[in-house]
């Protein structure tokens, strides 16, 4: 059986970490390199957990991480690579350089469900969502039955009333092209 991350934990420091902290972690890595997360805090001087060390390293202290809002691009390609690989944060983030899996995730929960759920696109199967496709259904039905019925709206009064067209089918929404980046 393999021995737990941190032997004595009383001795280990717990919560935010202090700006000294960040220092000495970002000191002994440029360095010495990550090496091994389990010694890496005793060779550092550091009174915190190998696990708690690399989460600090990779998700906040890295020099190549990208800070800010995500581009439209990116939001883009999350949508895309999350319709082909589901909630595989770590893939997807891979493939956004400098972007951080928790931070990907997050943004999808956040921000990118709620765009597709307003479009009227459903999350989970990247379709169009079952209201609007009954929506749809009903708009197409509507439509043709006033077109057999011979009660298709229109103004005779106005000058443009012989040039609207019955509308006959609405596209289907699935098969438009997608937007690559």
């Amino acid at each position: 059986m393999r021995k737990t991350c941190c032997d004595n934990k009383e001795e280990m420091h717990r919560g935010t970490w202090s700006k000294q902290e960040d220092q000495k972690l970002i000191d002994y890595i440029t360095q010495h390199g990550e090496g091994c997360w389990r010694n890496l805090p005793k060779a550092a001087g550091l009174l915190r957990c190998g696990k708690s060390c690399r989460l600090r390293w990779m998700n906040y202290l890295r020099p190549n991480l990208k800070r800010g809002n995500f581009s439209e691009d990116e939001d883009d390609l999350i949508i895309r690579l999350h319709a082909l690989l589901g909630n595989r944060w770590s893939l997807i983030a891979g493939r956004l350089p400098g972007r951080t899996d928790s931070e990907v995730k997050n943004y999808w929960n956040s921000h990118l469900r709620r765009k597709l759920i307003k479009m009227g696109i459903d999350p989970n199967n990247h379709l169009i969502s079952h209201y609007l496709h009954r929506k749809s259904l009903e708009f197409w039905t509507e439509n043709s039955r006033r077109e057999t019925d011979g009660s298709l709206l229109s103004d005779t009064g106005s000058s443009c009333a012989n040039d609207q067209q019955p509308i006959r089918s609405l596209p289907d929404l699935n098969s438009l092209p997608s937007i690559h980046p």
